[in-house]
């Protein structure tokens, strides 16, 4: 559940990938561009072949002569993809001065920090990603308006339920069976006593982990008018330690109350408003209280999903909160069946990184 939306593809080429080309050992950088110029290719092949073979002095000419450092090539690469895979950081660091995306996707779906061959590489597309991220976010949010989200049209759509899973109207999975291992280490992560706060009901699975937990007093939140009448069919509402409260938490703020454990799972949502629940956690939660959320921004990419953890443990660290990520094993999980009938795979990635936050003036337990 909670299928955040994370950074929009800056491009993807749809050219059939025709595979990497073997460079010779023998071949220096400059053999290679003088080979390829006199094979009259355009400044955009010239410039992917420089960055394959890392010769920086050919990419500055060739950059500055105009040359489109966003150009995908007939295997659907780009130069910036092309110096990845090669480790050329010093030329990785030219093409996105010069503007090349770092979020550029090949037909495989891989990006330039998928195809980072070393750690010098990868660590200079992370840091560029994320300094990319927090100021296109500043920006976005300074220059928001009014606007529907796709929670709204969510909550006033059908959803229906198995016992593997609930769907929404376009077939898109809200929550899924396979998730349950993952909730339930969710569950004992913020359940060590007193009260929680879980933010999207789904189809429970968390919450029924949490109970095993016999907490002081469990609020839930959810906003899906059938979701909460499903909830109230099967008895949530009467549980003797359960709270269950009905409507958008931007809404029933104002009801509740401070945790020592929350968890945020909603759906259709984007992480801006997972950004934005951010900012009411030193109200919300309790000192010494642990907050987790469903890790599911960029499901489907694997260098995404990095960017987006880094970034928001910056930014939970900037309201004073440390973030430990727990790595878990999901690769087993998700056969193929799995996702039939699933117009959308949320997650492809064989790792779940479980968030685990806290003050960080409080003693680590």
């Amino acid at each position: 559940m909670g299928r955040k939306m994370g950074p929009t593809p800056a491009k993807t080429s749809k050219k059939k990938n025709r595979g990497r080309r073997e460079v010779s050992s023998s071949c220096t950088p400059k053999m290679a561009a003088a080979a390829e110029s006199k094979a009259g290719k355009s400044p955009e092949e010239l410039l992917c072949a420089a960055a394959e073979y890392g010769d920086a002095e050919a990419i500055t000419g060739l950059l500055a002569e105009g040359a489109d450092p966003t150009h995908f090539d007939a295997s659907g690469l780009t130069p910036l993809m092309h110096a990845a895979a090669g480790g050329h950081a010093a030329v990785v660091q030219l093409l996105l001065d010069a503007g090349a995306p770092w979020n550029a996707l090949s037909p495989t779906g891989n990006s330039a920090g998928d195809l980072a061959s070393d750690s010098a590489t990868f660590d200079l597309l992370l840091d560029h990603a994320l300094r990319s991220e927090l100021v296109l976010g500043t920006v976005a949010r300074r220059q928001a308006g009014p606007a529907d989200s796709p929670a709204e049209s969510y909550l006033e759509s059908r959803v229906s339920f198995s016992e593997e899973r609930v769907m929404d109207a376009d077939s898109k999975a809200v929550m899924m069976e396979w998730e349950r291992p993952l909730m339930e280490a969710h569950a004992r992560a913020v359940c060590s006593g007193g009260k929680v706060l879980n933010v999207g009901f789904g189809m429970g699975l968390v919450d029924t982990a949490i109970q095993r937990y016999e907490p002081e007093e469990h609020t839930i939140v959810e906003a899906h008018p059938e979701v909460y009448a499903r909830m109230l069919k099967l008895g949530w509402g009467e549980k003797k330690n359960v709270k269950v409260v009905f409507g958008r938490w931007q809404d029933v703020l104002p009801q509740l109350g401070s945790y020592d454990g929350i968890f945020f799972d909603t759906y259709g949502e984007y992480y801006e408003d997972m950004r934005e629940f951010h900012q009411h956690l030193p109200k919300l939660l309790k000192p010494g209280g642990i907050y987790s959320y469903f890790n599911g921004l960029c499901g489907d990419n694997a260098f995404f999903h990095v960017v987006y953890c880094q970034l928001v443990a910056l930014e939970l660290a900037n309201l004073g909160y440390s973030t430990q990520f727990i790595p878990l094993p999901v690769k087993d999980c998700l056969s193929e069946e799995i996702w039939n009938g699933v117009k959308q795979k949320y997650w492809q990635l064989d790792t779940y990184h479980l968030p685990v936050c806290q003050a960080e003036s409080e003693p680590e337990q």
